[in-house]
């Protein structure tokens, strides 16, 4: 815990903010083991948060004091080419909150007002969330499943249960796989997804989507494991003419058959980063239409005076942890 001068009051374009909730994120817990690339030191973390407006400055229209809002924490620059074309997401400077600068992991700041969603029918909870599920979201769109088509997703952490949640309102046949069985039993018994197949070293589960999908494969393999060894081998899993879509990151390069599987099934490949400014509004609709059923995701809490103490026990994987979620203010 460190103490921090007062914020000041917000300028043009910006609003000043009360964090209330914060989701813990796999980037936050790579940080904090030093194995997030894109992480510099010292930094408040904080992305996955749930807002509150307490003051605008000038030419702010967008919020108003007293909105409960998500934060889309990707920072970019307008201006430049990449953002003209529609793809804030991955602007070339793109500047993440609570990983390039500091997040909400604190009581009041400031931060730009146009990147501030307004959900004041959601819970502060269900406003921490939004951003975890974005990623998800926008890996499914950049996947486009379409009627009828097999998805299989694999890694059943927090990516790919956002994803499967938007995949389960599409008309399509999922598969989900993981090498840790209770991430599987949740999928089955609070995200109904139909077909789980559990990973083996041995390379047995792949009969088992063979079967699931009668030897025709996956027409969409969506991987959000960030492991370099299922990036590399998850082309075994397509289908002729299917997209493989990486939503997972990894720091190490990565290797996989050229010409007996990528080209002579003529695949695509996809890379799916952060999400869009849209994304956000059509997720806080679908939840406060009730389409997406938040309250299977938050499994843990965390007092915001118990994080120098406790922060460290959801790095550990087995614990079961589907969401933690620290109570700010």
């Amino acid at each position: 815990m460190i103490d921090l001068p007062d914020p000041s009051q917000p300028g043009p374009g910006e609003a000043l903010v009360r964090t209330h909730r914060m989701g813990i994120c796999g980037t936050d817990l790579s940080g904090y083991l030093g194995k997030m690339p894109f992480f510099s030191y010292p930094r408040i973390p904080g992305h996955e948060l749930g807002l509150e407006v307490l003051a605008v400055g000038d030419r702010v229209t967008n919020v108003k004091v007293g909105d409960k809002c998500s934060l889309e924490p990707y920072v970019n620059d307008p201006d430049s080419v990449t953002s003209k074309k529609g793809h804030s997401n991955c602007c070339p400077g793109v500047q993440v909150l609570g990983v390039h600068t500091d997040g909400g992991l604190r009581g009041e700041w400031v931060c730009p007002a146009r990147k501030l969603h307004i959900g004041n029918q959601l819970s502060y909870d269900q406003l921490a969330l939004v951003e975890t599920l974005a990623i998800g979201y926008h890996a499914v769109v950049r996947a486009d499943p379409q009627p009828g088509e097999t998805i299989l997703v694999i890694g059943a952490g927090p990516i790919g249960l956002a994803c499967l949640e938007f995949l389960k309102l599409r008309n399509i046949t999922i598969i989900v796989m993981d090498m840790v069985e209770s991430r599987l039993q949740f999928c089955h018994d609070k995200l109904d997804i139909p077909h789980q197949v559990v990973f083996t070293p041995d390379g047995s589960h792949l009969a088992e989507i063979e079967k699931i999908t009668g030897g025709e494969l996956a027409n969409v393999v969506i991987d959000a494991t960030g492991n370099a060894r299922s990036m590399s081998t998850c082309f075994e899993y397509a289908a002729f003419t299917g997209r493989v879509v990486y939503v997972g990151i990894t720091t190490e390069n990565l290797s996989f058959p050229h010409a007996s599987v990528l080209h002579r099934r003529e695949l695509t490949l996809l890379a799916s980063r952060n999400a869009l400014p849209a994304d956000f509004g059509n997720i806080i609709e679908l939840i406060a239409e009730g389409k997406i059923d938040t309250d299977v995701w938050v499994t843990d809490r965390l007092a915001f005076e118990d994080v120098p103490t406790d922060f460290a026990a959801f790095t550990d994987t087995s614990r079961g942890t589907v969401k933690a979620i620290i109570d700010v203010s």
